[in-house]
């Protein structure tokens, strides 16, 4: 089979450093001029990022909290707002922004209340700080087309501007609505501020901290941040475009990298932390979210103390250190990358160094060019000759940039088999010229700890084609478990996809949640470890659900306009299998 990618264009950054000019309200928080990109989840583990709606005529956000009479008043209005404007393609959100509100207890008040507006959940408060957040029921109206220009900020209407608002009365001035109505003409909206005195406030404790931002320790805080959670991939001969070699690099970068982390482009994690714990997470904490941003704010200041980007400067190894020391290397032949176009899958045969079975611990592949190989999945072909093996799968290992080796923490050896070929596939984007690229895997043997089953490949490409239009879900068929315990979450969509996520269901209906990805991104196809063995039992079926995105908006789709139908072949987006692995 054959697949066929087109070379991505890199987004534009839209992040910005500092306090945008403002205007400020009597005796209210001041408001930034503009809004800068972010990426928030909703209540049902779907992910937006502000700028993949640029496209949108304009955009509507509210504060809002849980319990409040105001905020399920205000929600009820805003969806009579969102329906008027529907045919206009505005979208419009919600932000919960309030530290006491978690997020199952704001989807429970969602679905008790049938909001039709999603629910934002701005966990860490970065959002809800830079926009000037006050109160609840605060309604911005942003203008896309002006680097998203925050042309109104007040009440909705004229009704919640003082107590509790008669919703049955009608509104002398519908704020919300007329600017809304300004910026799809064009137009500068009449009255952009209008103060906003009601509802219960939001308590943002960073704010007072403000002056301490500036004291943030490059040294004692942010340098061992970006060590420990950025340094393996930006330092040289990593996969990382720049390397963090000291501060003065950091600080020209630091734009770059607030906007990176807010919206959550790195590091690159994307597992939902309220669903399972994995052994390989490299996300950063809250902490140190709201630490490396407020340093960023403030100026990224140098500080005193040793630079230990600097002083500590490292190379990649040549192979990854869960590989240890390679038992065996097998070359791959090289292939010549043209400069443009399409590029199909490169499948590539190659003897099997084995005499006999062996045990692999672990498999690590090296690019001769990393830039223009996007991933290589690899597999043994059984000797015909030989009985058949009692451990059926025949996988050997994969690379992607992120995850280059697959190991585990538990250390259970996968059989691989004496004699057949070793068919290996690449899939490998178009560089900006022309380049040589070569390959080499490195392999390790263990001891036989557990018996793997292999990886149990669950995929829900669909047999009719998706129509270029808004997301549409879609689930994969049913797997029916005869027991084993799951290790590794590892998915693997064409470049439609959104998000996705994975959970099992026992024979009482009771569900387990095993992975959840509120955002998708086909660049970084990692595998999630579990930190503890999931035991499945017999009957428990396991379901994945993914989003697909056949839009035009979608940034990552190569084929925009086009009906996207799953498979293989060229025009059809090299679709592969989201997969779990499994040991018994």
């Amino acid at each position: 089979m054959r697949a066929a990618l087109l070379s991505t264009v890199a987004a534009v950054l839209i992040g910005f450093v500092g306090v945008a000019s403002v205007s400020a309200l009597t005796g209210e928080q001041a408001v930034p001029d503009r809004a800068t990109d972010f990426q928030l989840t909703d209540t049902t583990r779907f992910a937006h990022t502000l700028s993949y709606y640029k496209y949108a005529p304009a955009i509507v956000l509210m504060s809002q909290i849980n319990g409040s009479k105001l905020s399920r008043d205000a929600a009820a209005e805003l969806a009579k707002l969102q329906a008027a404007y529907k045919d206009k393609g505005v979208p419009f959100f919600m932000i919960n922004s309030n530290p006491s509100d978690t997020r199952d207890a704001a989807a429970a008040e969602a679905a008790k209340y049938k909001f039709s507006v999603p629910v934002l959940m701005d966990e860490v408060q970065l959002v809800g700080e830079r926009l000037g957040v006050q109160r609840e029921g605060e309604v911005f109206v942003l203008n896309p087309k002006d680097s998203f220009r925050i042309a109104y900020h007040g009440p909705l209407d004229s009704r919640f501007t003082q107590g509790a608002p008669n919703l049955k009365a009608r509104a002398k001035d519908m704020y919300a609505a007329r600017a809304i109505d300004a910026v799809l003409a064009g137009q500068t909206v009449a009255n952009p501020r209008v103060n906003l005195k009601v509802g219960q406030t939001i308590a943002f404790p960073e704010r007072g901290r403000a002056a301490l931002h500036a004291t943030i320790s490059y040294s004692q805080e942010i340098a061992p941040i970006l060590r420990a959670k950025c340094v393996t991939c930006h330092q040289k001969g990593g996969i990382g475009p720049f390397q963090m070699s000291s501060y003065e690099v950091v600080k020209g970068f630091a734009p770059m990298m607030r906007e990176a982390v807010m919206t959550k482009r790195m590091p690159p994690w994307f597992a939902d932390p309220h669903v399972g714990t994995f052994a390989n997470d490299t996300s950063l904490s809250p902490e140190q979210t709201k630490t490396l941003v407020h340093w960023i704010e403030a100026g990224a200041p140098r500080g005193e103390g040793e630079d230990i980007l600097r002083t500590q400067a490292s190379e990649a190894p040549e192979w990854p250190v869960a590989l240890g020391k390679p038992d065996v290397i097998v070359k791959l032949p090289a292939f010549s990358v043209p400069a443009s176009g399409i590029v199909e899958y490169q499948n590539i045969k190659v003897d099997n160094p084995f005499k006999a079975d062996v045990w692999v611990r672990a498999v690590a592949f090296k690019p001769g060019a990393r830039t223009v190989l996007h991933h290589v999945t690899s597999n043994y072909v059984l000797d015909p000759s030989a009985p058949p093996p009692k451990i059926q799968g025949s996988f050997v290992g994969a690379y992607v940039p992120g995850g280059e080796c697959r190991s585990t923490t538990m250390k259970p050896a996968s059989r691989s088999q004496r004699a057949g070929p070793l068919p290996t596939r690449c899939t490998i984007p178009p560089p900006a010229r022309r380049r040589p690229t070569s390959r080499r895997s490195a392999i390790t043997f263990g001891r036989r700890r557990r018996t793997l089953s292999g990886a149990l490949l669950i995929s829900p490409t669909p047999a009719s084609a998706f129509q270029p239009a808004k997301p549409v879900e879609r689930k994969s068929p049913i797997w029916n478990s005869r027991g084993c315990r799951a290790l590794h979450a590892s998915p693997a969509r064409p470049f439609p996809r959104l998000s996705g996520r994975t959970h099992c269901k026992d024979a009482r209906g009771a569900e387990t949640p095993l992975l959840s990805l509120p955002k998708y991104d086909f660049n970084w196809q990692l595998d999630y470890e579990l930190a503890q063995p999931l035991k499945i039992k017999a009957g428990t079926k396991l379901v994945v659900r993914f989003t697909y995105d056949n839009s035009e908006h979608n940034k990552a789709n190569p084929i925009r306009n086009a009906a996207f139908s799953g498979g293989s072949k060229p025009g059809r987006r090299c679709c592969t299998s989201g997969s779990a692995s499994a040991g018994g």
